[in-house]
């Protein structure tokens, strides 16, 4: 991800395999059905272990476009800066997936 590093948009393939990667780490290390986490267009998972939500909008969202979430899960951009600067949205009481990252491994960085 050295785009990110240079300031600049990676490349969209590149971009997409990072956030299928980082999905994939979280969904690893939050195993569970009680979070939805979407980062439109390339993924979206369910984790964190908890009430399972089966119909209509999950309770507990957490979205992000594909830039954000892989700042946010490499911790280049806190948790809490991303959710007060509105880049990143969560909805319900299970949401702060803070404790989970960075999702080290996952992505060379």
């Amino acid at each position: 991800m050295d785009a990110l590093e240079r300031g600049a948009e990676p490349e969209r393939s590149v971009l997409r395999d990072a956030v299928r990667a980082l999905l994939t780490e979280l969904s690893r290390r939050a195993p569970g059905r009680s979070v939805e986490v979407r980062i439109p267009p390339f993924g979206a998972i369910q984790c964190v272990a908890g009430p399972r939500h089966t119909r209509g909008t999950p309770p507990n969202v957490v979205e992000a476009d594909p830039v954000t979430w892989v700042l946010v899960a490499t911790q280049r951009v806190s948790w809490a800066d991303a959710l007060r600067d509105g880049r990143l949205r969560a909805s319900g009481n299970r949401t702060d997936l803070s404790e989970y990252l960075p999702l080290t491994g996952a992505v060379a960085d």
